[in-house]
């Protein structure tokens, strides 16, 4: 991913610390970043090409602030890599290894999940607190270079707990909570069956989705810090009576998007990583 970040930094001249991966129907945040630059990942040396629907396959590179919250500089995934593409474990989390290589210390995840804790409701936004990989793969498989982290990286604080606490004092301040859970991941792309999801909720699934967890793995292993948020777009199969599709998705996700957008606004200059003060 060096030669990816080359090219990605000749096209500007902004150098974010903070990285965001927007999920299935959430493409509408990287509008909102002034001095944008947007970069195809075709155009992106040895990046793979997103292909599923909903997802933009661009980076986008800018600015957020004009929204009275503050202002951060952003490198953004409008769309991601999934086990079902047909892709390795370790090219879904290319993006994790390109945003090190571009310097980000902070990365927030964001995806469209199926509710399986019966509180979460169609539309409502999430915080990870933890995960279940049921992938079967794992983006670190394979020989390990020591110079990028640990052949066994800890995963007890997957999820930062600092910054899942600002989240939700952020949320308070916007005037609704912000609830935790625990996702799932599952290879795809066939939806679970309804047995599944009562195997899922047994061993303590609370959301359901196809995606996060090898990003979670790879950046905890390249040392950053890992957000991740969830956008329930439907309740999971067997729980509602209604058959699963994709359309619903991706409907559920841009109707939501405006108060997504809100919480991010509002959350991202928090965790803007801060400058050393510099000593005389």
């Amino acid at each position: 991913m060096r030669d990816a970040a080359r090219f990605v930094q000749s096209k500007t001249s902004i150098r974010p610390k903070v990285g965001v991966v927007l999920g299935s129907g959430l493409g509408a945040f990287a509008d909102s970043l002034a001095h944008a630059v947007r970069i195809s990942y075709k155009a992106i040396p040895g990046f793979p090409a997103a292909t599923a629907i909903g997802h933009a396959g661009q980076l986008v590179i800018g600015t957020l602030g004009a929204n009275g919250w503050g202002t951060a500089d952003l490198v953004v995934m409008s769309g991601r890599f999934h086990l079902y593409e047909g892709y390795t474990a370790r090219q879904v989390a290319s993006g994790m290894r390109l945003f090190r290589e571009l310097g980000i210390q902070r990365v927030v995840l964001t995806n469209a999940a199926g509710g399986i804790n019966p509180e979460f409701s169609r539309g409502a936004l999430v915080l990870i607190s933890d995960h279940i990989n049921l992938q079967g793969a794992n983006p670190l498989t394979g020989p390990n270079d020591s110079q990028l982290g640990s052949r066994f990286p800890d995963m007890t604080e997957a999820y930062s707990p600092e910054l899942r606490h600002i989240a939700r004092e952020t949320a308070i301040e916007l005037g609704f909570e912000l609830p935790e859970g625990v996702y799932a991941a599952v290879a795809g792309p066939s939806y679970e069956t309804p047995a599944e999801i009562r195997f899922l909720k047994t061993i303590g699934a609370d959301l359901v989705g196809m995606s996060t967890v090898a990003e979670t793995i790879a950046a905890n292993h390249l040392g950053m810090e890992v957000l991740a948020l969830s956008c329930v777009t439907n309740l999971a199969a067997g729980l509602s009576g209604e058959k699963l599709r994709h359309q619903e998705v991706l409907e559920i996700g841009r109707r939501v998007s405006g108060s997504f957008l809100k919480l991010l606004s509002a959350l991202l200059p928090k965790i803007v990583p801060q400058e050393p003060p510099v000593t005389a």
